[in-house]
């Protein structure tokens, strides 16, 4: 029988690329930037939601390699904002029990915006009610580049036989290595790829598409997800009779 509420099969993990605020705003005839901004509302009100329904990782991809390439006015708009969201929004999830973690490239940032990630980490670092991870700055070609250097690093000194290269070693090294892996990716704004994001992690992830542009998503519109994820049947290379003995077993 097909699950009828999100509560009777959740994921561990969710990913979401948090799409369509410029979009959002122009619809208004609004700067992109104030689309941005209420987009910081929506990451709000989805973490209360995850920590409402016992979601363990809550994974964002904030800002991508390749966002660099939009308009330099636009690009320091929005460090302004991941500065001013961190000042703001750290406290309040340290006392509500989220631990903060960043996966991406930091150098590129300022010093100031690499010393606020680096604090709201070590703030909440002992919390465990939700992993909330944003990738800044972050690709997946450029998470598995950064693996394979630090493997063929062991590799050169003696600490690694080429022979023992397997999935697991790759796994190892890349980013979000010790942590669950993504059991639903949610991509709003419409559009239907995965952009680079965790291209190793999301190798069995369920993908999950709506139109809903970021700014408007809500409780009811990651229920929807969650309800789709609960009537999706994961197999992982096995046949669907072979899960459904599992389960009634």
């Amino acid at each position: 029988m097909a699950p009828d509420s999100v509560t009777d099969s959740l994921p561990r993990h969710i990913a979401i690329i948090m799409d369509g605020n410029g979009r959002w705003a122009r619809a208004r005839l609004l700067p992109r930037y104030v689309g941005h901004r209420e987009g910081v509302k929506s990451v709000r009100r989805a973490v209360e939601a995850c920590i409402d329904r016992h979601i363990e990782v809550l994974t964002l991809f904030a800002f991508s390699s390749e966002n660099w390439r939009r308009p330099s006015e636009e690009v320091s708009l929005i460090m302004d904002l991941f500065v001013q969201t961190l000042k703001k929004e750290v406290a309040s999830l340290n006392r509500n029990g989220v631990r903060v973690r960043f996966i991406g490239d930091r150098s590129a940032f300022s010093e100031k915006l690499r010393y606020l990630i680096t604090e709201a980490e070590r703030e909440t670092r002992d919390n465990s009610r939700l992993q909330l991870v944003i990738a800044a700055n972050y690709g997946g070609q450029w998470d598995i580049s950064q693996a394979v250097r630090t493997i063929a690093t062991r590799v050169q000194a003696g600490e690694l036989s080429p022979q023992d290269i397997s999935p697991d070693v790759i796994a190892s090294e890349v980013a979000l290595s010790e942590l669950p892996p993504p059991d639903l990716f949610i991509r709003t704004g419409g559009e239907r790829r995965i952009s680079n994001f965790l291209l190793w992690q999301l190798a069995y992830t369920e993908l999950y598409f709506t139109d809903v542009l970021w700014p408007a998503f809500n409780e009811k519109e990651l229920d929807a997800a969650l309800l789709w994820y609960a009537n999706r049947q994961r197999r992982f290379g096995r046949t669907g009779e072979q899960v459904e003995q599992q389960k009634g077993a």
